[in-house]
């Protein structure tokens, strides 16, 4: 499991080497609401691809080995206790978007609107992707419980209206 610390530990780290990262997934849910709602079994982020190798030195000394090296789409790192960073890897175009492959072989641009949030973790303030992107993110794919859960609170909470397949 990755704890609020664990978070802290790695936006630490990565920062200290230069790295920017952006929350992702239920963290950066959290994130947007304040208050951790649910048990996190890794860390989701948005990350240039270009700062892979120094992200990965970044993280060694907190344990983290690449796991699965899946560029340009993602990489996982992890430790040997379970705990996972999964790293999507974008490349900033002329605009400020993030644009990300995918394993369909499409795309997908993160609006540069959606880098510009910051969320609280513990009683810490962290770059996370906007409610408005994660919803984005959320579409395109079967959501498990996980997603539903975290999508009906961010709708809750900023008065989002969700597409059919949340209901």
């Amino acid at each position: 499991m990755m704890s609020a610390n664990d978070v802290h530990d790695v936006m630490d780290a990565l920062s200290h080497a230069g790295c920017k990262a952006w929350l992702d997934g239920g963290w950066a849910v959290d994130a947007a609401l304040g208050e951790q709602t649910r048990d996190h079994d890794d860390l989701d982020l948005v990350v240039e691809l270009d700062a892979i190798q120094a992200i990965e030195t970044a993280l060694a000394p907190l344990g983290y080995r690449m796991r699965d090296d899946e560029r340009p789409i993602r990489v996982v790192l992890a430790s040997e206790d379970g705990r996972r960073v999964d790293a999507h890897t974008v490349v900033f175009d002329e605009g400020g978007g993030g644009v990300q492959p995918q394993p369909n072989g499409g795309t997908f641009r993160y609006p540069p609107e959606g880098f510009a949030v910051f969320g609280k973790i513990g009683r810490r303030e962290l770059p996370c992707l906007s409610v408005e992107v994660q919803l984005m993110c959320h579409m395109g794919y079967e959501p498990d419980e996980k997603d539903m859960q975290d999508m009906r609170l961010l709708a809750a909470r900023f008065g989002l209206k969700l597409p059919s397949v949340y209901s």
